[in-house]
């Protein structure tokens, strides 16, 4: 007999998603922020690594230098330095709730961050932090042992630093051992290592099941230091618009339209002014749920859970 393919192709499918007509307050969409918090957790020689980083910087297709690539390090402070507290800033003053991946070992480097992300707790806006790995690497090649350690490490670590443990899993860059490894360990309400649907779903693996709040590689501005990507924060802009209005309008079935942000991309000068215009577009329309991704975990697990 054939093996199973391993692979969901069908999804929700034609019923297009469960019966729910609106998220929370009649909702008829839910928008949800993602800013990955990843500067100090990149591959670095003073990290233990054997190469610099390559990946999503400003220098494109950076090649792998082994010793100390200054100008690759100094990029991504920006991003601690001062991209964080441009777009912090900007969310606390519209009271805009907001999830950070955070890479464990890279809040680990910024106490003034997470002072201030415990500090959102007790204010109008709290920020979720989702774990995005102990190190901002890629884990395909790395062993299922090495990958589980690296997840319980990076679950302490984020306890220690942030004041509670991490209710929300996303490796980004993950392996085939990925999800399982997640499931095992037990603690996540939702997992995001899927861009393959637009409302949550959920993965079985024998008597376990875990809740998957898919991510978006499209609306995110990590596409500024791509190729092929924005060249410009109108074309940021117009793309997030499109995606809003056409999800917006899919009323037969609520969608969530994610949006991925990074510290030293977006909190660029010349960048964030297109995420403005993005919010400002967002607040003419009043049926508009803007939440963490763990509300939406919580949400889904209390009315859309499977046996």
């Amino acid at each position: 007999m054939a093996k199973k393919y391993p692979r969901d192709m069908v999804g929700y499918g034609k019923r297009l998603g469960p019966v729910f007509d609106k998220w929370p307050n009649n909702s008829k969409l839910a928008l949800q922020i993602v800013l990955n918090y990843e500067e100090g957790g990149e591959s670095c020689v003073l990290h233990g690594d054997k190469y610099s980083e390559t990946f999503l910087s400003e220098i494109i297709d950076a090649q792998p230098v082994k010793g100390r690539h200054m100008n690759m390090e100094s990029l991504y402070e920006y991003g601690s330095r001062r991209g964080f507290w441009r777009i912090y800033k900007l969310f606390m003053e519209r009271e805009i709730p907001f999830t950070i991946f955070g890479v464990a070992t890279a809040l680990e480097k910024n106490k003034d961050v997470c002072e201030a992300i415990r500090k959102s707790s007790l204010g109008k806006t709290p920020i979720e932090v989702a774990c995005h790995g102990l190190k901002w690497i890629d884990y395909q090649n790395v062993s299922k042992a090495v990958e589980k350690k690296h997840m319980n490490m990076a679950i302490k670590s984020i306890q220690k630093s942030i004041g509670e443990r991490p209710l929300g899993w996303y490796t980004g860059r993950c392996s085939p051992n990925t999800l399982d490894l997640v499931m095992e360990e037990g603690g996540f309400l939702y997992c995001s290592d899927s861009y393959s649907d637009d409302i949550p779903y959920w993965e079985k693996r024998g008597n376990k099941k875990q809740l998957i709040v898919p991510y978006t590689l499209d609306n995110n501005d990590m596409k500024f230091l791509t190729n092929q990507g924005f060249n410009n924060g109108e074309q940021f802009y117009t793309y997030l618009k499109d995606s809003f209005d056409t999800l917006y309008n899919e009323s037969e079935t609520p969608k969530i339209m994610s949006l991925g942000l990074h510290c030293r991309i977006i909190g660029r000068p010349g960048r964030m002014q297109s995420l403005k215009r993005f919010l400002d577009y967002v607040s003419k329309h009043k049926d508009v749920w803007i939440c963490r991704r763990i509300d939406i975990a919580k949400y889904w697990i209390k009315n859309h859970t499977i046996k």
